[in-house]
């Protein structure tokens, strides 16, 4: 329902989301997509069927972290899916006493939820989504019948995934929130802002339908919105303030950093750089940077006091232009490329082909990098001729 609803924000999509999912090197299934009708709404419904019996039923861990390292899929789409199978681990080990690696993944690991998880990561990637929030979550109750037997509902996993998160009680008997369903939500989600809906400009609606029809008068349908935020300003040349957060490390691997910076985009950080500077007794270290809105200082300077290790830092506020950014595909010999264009007072002052689409497309097609940018920057000056 995830991967339905961010398509059916979308549907043009779909044939960048088949070629994407060609990378990931797995096969035995067919994708269908239709739409629908729900009670009268309008969604978008997603099979994935086995073709061929899936011997990787049990897969661990390490096996789908494998198949997704091995595959062609964008830097971005590897990360946001493995950070979502771990959670997953994290929750069953937990539930049935076990470490993460001795957790066999049962209808998770099937090809077909590889499939659901992996293809809501490439729209997530293909729509430029930066950040998402999530909603309460509906538990109904009753039993359900899984590889481990007869289940409370929400299942075990479920509940695991859900702590921290808003949930509220339904009327309904049945699974409602599936160990996928949360695995994806919260992992990309965060607890603190969850249960309600961000400020934003409504950019697109879409509706993903499930398969059951639990009550006659309830869609059973998933609804994503994609929106874009805008901070209060006077104009379009008017600086927006942010924090800039700075520490001196000079005990840390370089290395090290890399968890940090991920987090601290995960968390709502704009920028995180580092640079290297020579320090008292010529020692080598790095200032690490943290550009954020204002309101997420305090949460970013905890991070960085988790995460580091230092006694203090610097935190000042400044002034940043930046352009109005936009993505639109466009199609090429290797495929859709999106490309980034900044406006400033509505007039287009730069475009670029994003890096991880070419990357991806360059590694599918055994081509030079440069190869998929020309093509893509060519098929973006015919698209405005």
């Amino acid at each position: 329902m995830t991967l339905a609803a961010l398509l059916d924000c979308a549907p043009e999509l779909e044939p960048a989301l088949l070629a994407a999912l060609a990378g990931l090197g797995v096969g035995g299934y067919d994708l269908t997509i239709s739409k629908v009708k729900r009670e009268g709404i309008g969604a978008t419904d997603v099979n994935v069927a086995l073709t061929a019996s899936d011997s990787g039923h049990g897969r661990h861990l390490s096996d789908i972290v494998g198949i997704l390292q091995g595959s062609s899929l964008a830097e971005r789409v590897v990360e946001r899916a493995t950070a979502i199978f771990e959670r997953l681990a994290d929750a069953e080990a937990k539930i049935h006493g076990v470490s993460c690696e001795e957790i066999h993944f049962h209808e998770v690991g099937a090809v077909d939820a590889i499939v659901d998880i992996v293809g809501a990561c490439i729209l997530l990637d293909l729509l430029a989504v930066e950040e998402v929030h999530v909603s309460s979550f509906p538990c109904g109750y009753g039993t359900i019948k899984c590889q481990h037997g007869i289940m409370p509902c929400p299942a075990p996993a479920t509940m695991e995934l859900l702590a921290g998160f808003p949930v509220r009680s339904v009327d309904i008997e049945g699974e409602l929130v599936t160990p996928t369903g949360a695995a994806i939500l919260t992992t990309l989600g965060s607890a603190s802002t969850a249960g309600s809906m961000p400020s934003m400009r409504v950019m697109a609606t879409g509706y993903g339908a499930g398969k059951k029809q639990f009550k006659a008068d309830m869609p059973n349908l998933l609804r994503v919105v994609i929106g874009e935020v805008d901070e209060p300003e006077s104009g379009d040349d008017t600086p927006k303030m942010v924090a800039v957060l700075e520490t001196n490390i000079d005990d840390q691997s370089p290395e090290m950093f890399e968890l940090v910076m991920t987090r601290a985009f995960e968390g709502g950080a704009l920028d995180v750089f580092l640079s290297p500077i020579q320090m008292k007794k010529h020692r080598a270290a790095h200032i690490l940077t943290i550009l954020c809105p204002v309101d997420l200082a305090d949460r970013m300077a905890d991070l960085i006091f988790r995460e580091t290790g230092t006694f203090g830092m610097r935190v000042r506020e400044q002034r940043r232009y930046t352009l109005q950014r936009s993505w639109v595909p466009v199609d090429t010999p290797y495929g859709a490329i999106r490309i980034k264009v900044g406006e400033r007072h509505g007039e287009q002052v730069v475009a670029s082909p994003e890096y991880e689409d070419c990357k991806a497309a360059a590694l599918k097609h055994s081509v030079a990098l440069r190869d998929v940018f020309d093509a893509a920057k060519a098929a973006w000056m015919n698209a405005r001729r």
